[in-house]
């Protein structure tokens, strides 16, 4: 096995593409190398080719932004905010500001305009660029923040405000691209991420042109990228990882970005463009393994499903005894091969992942049989671990070596260590220059030898592989002071059976764990035809007895895999949906752990008291 990944490491090394744009000091000066190189690849496009621009065409149309955005005033130093959905127009503003060394930031599409008065507050911008949908909530915004002088629409027309052919008009004679460009330094703010804010107010995470080209070149050490890889843009812009992967990375490395403005359609986008690297958040990959799975038990041809179901079973034993470091018998070796041959590779390319050089996922803990199961069908996906703080980097299984509940060793040029309480510390150039307006917060965030405190618990293996635990003011400590995670016990419910949708542990300082769970609105209106309860909303289902027995199932399923002082020993449905950017979940996805608490006070006492 060590020789087999030593010789795949040296081919690597002698096949690497040497991207010269990594040797850039600006994100400028890396895109105008990428666009000089690759003039007529293709750099943006959406489905179907209804638009299509190459690199150079993607060059000229940053000229000309960057001349009309400086002719309204936006200059080096300056912020300018964007509330887009992923559409080419997002990298064509966002690359023209960053040209004239403004700072642009992006805000999440479900922010109220409250939240999005709280960004610009402390952003200070002048100019907002959005698009027709959000016009009414911007100007809520506009009307109560003074500095908000412009407001670009990029589809269309309206009143009070300009149109990019507008911009571009607005442009002075005399301005030099080149100067202002080249004026750039490294330390220059390259965006502001703005945290989703589980514990408080959304902080402003600085990241300079130095620290996303430092990630870049880590990741280059880590994935091999193909010349003219291809990625699809779908998560939010103000994320960090979408930031890095579909803006930021193509940038650097020559991508193709195909662009997906709802991130429920992006498995339709996977066949048309086949991306040589994918990154998804967990919940993604839970259902997509549930939507297969699904398809195989629905199997009519009663030989093709057993057929599926044993090449499946020989997959997850080739995938345990790899992982365990033990030898795949030539046998089950060659079974396998066959199976792949006849079965997998077709799945593969059905899903459009045939051509993945790298399958990653990340922000929140991935279940370990999640992770088993795509590996079995021969996609070898791989957690990382990174934070806004650090452009998303951090560390990363490498695709040759996976460790299947780690989230890999540190990244090149990045030091991780843990602290005495088991948290962990990060330094290198990947780090942010602080937070926007905190001085003090952004000095009690660091350590005296210049660490970065990232709030996450975890440990090491003996190989160097990190495995984070949970939060660290997330832990739940029961009445007898037994420390769980519940991350943990909350992948486990959610990947327990297709019933529940969300869920949070509770019990800290109880005697017990309870849980709250929402319905998953995907997978209820099937299983409720089935069960005669066709056409009822999830608010009337949720009090279903037939629903509540169903979920309590999958309840006891995932308790089977907990230790006993981690189980839940009670479960409410609640009547609900929880949306992304909504009271109980970040636009990430994230748990608000206290808002719930709050917002569901009566519901989990009453669990605590029945």
């Amino acid at each position: 096995m060590e020789a087999t990944t030593t010789e795949r490491q040296a081919e690597q090394a002698r096949d690497r593409v040497r991207y010269k744009a990594l040797d850039e000091s600006t994100m400028c000066g890396a895109f105008q190398v990428t666009a000089s190189e690759h003039p007529d690849r293709v750099a943006l496009r959406t489905k179907g080719d209804e638009h299509v621009m190459t690199w150079g065409e993607y060059a000229d149309k940053v000229r000309s932004l960057a001349a009309g955005l400086a002719g309204l005033g936006l200059g080096h130093g300056d912020t300018i905010g964007l509330l887009l959905t992923n559409r080419p127009e997002f990298h064509w503003v966002d690359s023209a500001a960053m040209h004239l060394g403004a700072t642009p930031y992006s805000v999440y599409n479900t922010y109220s305009a409250e939240q999005i008065e709280y960004l610009v507050s402390d952003a200070q911008n002048h100019i907002i660029v959005t698009e027709s949908q959000y016009l009414d909530t911007v100007k809520a915004v506009t009307d109560r923040c003074s500095s908000v002088e412009h407001v670009v629409v990029v589809d269309g027309e309206a009143d009070g405000a300009l149109s990019l052919a507008d911009v571009e008009a607005s442009a002075a004679d005399d301005f030099d691209f080149e100067a202002a460009w080249k004026a750039v330094a490294p330390d220059d703010v390259l965006t502001l991420i703005y945290t989703s804010g589980t514990t408080g107010p959304p902080k402003g995470v600085q990241i300079t042109h130095e620290n996303e080209l430092s990630a870049g070149r880590s990741f280059d050490q880590i994935i091999q990228f193909p010349d003219g890889a291809r990625v699809v843009s779908y998560l939010p812009m103000a994320h960090i990882a979408e930031r890095s992967c579909s803006h930021y990375l193509p940038i650097m490395f020559g991508f193709t970005v195909t662009t997906c403005p709802d991130a429920r359609q992006v498995i339709s986008y996977l066949p048309e463009v086949r991306p040589s690297w994918f990154f998804a958040v967990p919940r993604i990959f839970e259902k997509l393994k549930a939507a297969l799975e699904a398809g195989m038990e629905n199997e009519q041809d009663a030989e093709r499903k057993e057929a599926m179901k044993g090449a499946l079973a020989l997959g997850l034993e080739k995938v345990r005894l790899e992982q365990t470091g033990q030898e795949v018998p030539d046998g089950l070796r060659q079974k396998y091969e066959q199976a792949d041959e006849q079965m997998f590779s077709k799945l593969r390319a059905a899903l459009g992942l045939d051509d993945i050089e790298a399958l990653n996922v990340g922000a929140a803990p991935t279940p370990r049989e999640v992770i088993e199961f795509f590996h079995a069908i021969g996609l070898p996906l791989a957690e990382l671990w990174g934070m806004s703080e650090t452009c998303g980097a951090g560390t990363c299984n490498r695709p040759e070596r996976i460790k299947i509940g780690t989230v890999g060793p540190p990244g090149p040029g990045i030091e991780v260590k843990l602290g005495e309480d088991g948290e962990v510390l990060i330094r290198g150039g990947v780090v942010m220059s602080g937070y926007r307006n905190q001085p003090d917060k952004t000095k009690e965030t660091f350590t005296e030898d210049g660490f970065l405190m990232t709030g996450d618990v975890g440990e090491f293996d003996e190989d160097g592989f990190l495995r984070i635990v949970d939060r660290k003011k997330e832990l739940i400590i029961n009445a007898a002071g037994k420390n769980m995670s519940p991350a943990n016990i909350e992948a486990k419910l959610k990947t327990a059976g297709p019933l529940i949708g969300q869920a949070i542990a509770i019990g800290d300082q109880r005697s017990y764990n309870v849980a709250l769970v929402t319905l998953d609105p995907d997978a209820i209106p099937a299983w409720a035809r089935e069960h005669g309860l066709d056409g009822k909303p999830i608010e009337e289902l949720a009090d279903e007895q037939a629903v509540i027995e169903a979920v309590q199932e999958e309840v006891d399923r995932a308790n089977e895999q907990l230790a006993r002082v981690e189980q839940i020993k009670k479960v409410k449905v609640l009547p609900t949906e929880w949306e992304p950017g909504g009271e109980e979940l970040t636009p990430t996805m994230k748990l608000k752990r206290k808002p719930i608490a709050e917002k569901y006070a009566d519901e989990i006492e009453a669990l605590y008291s029945s």
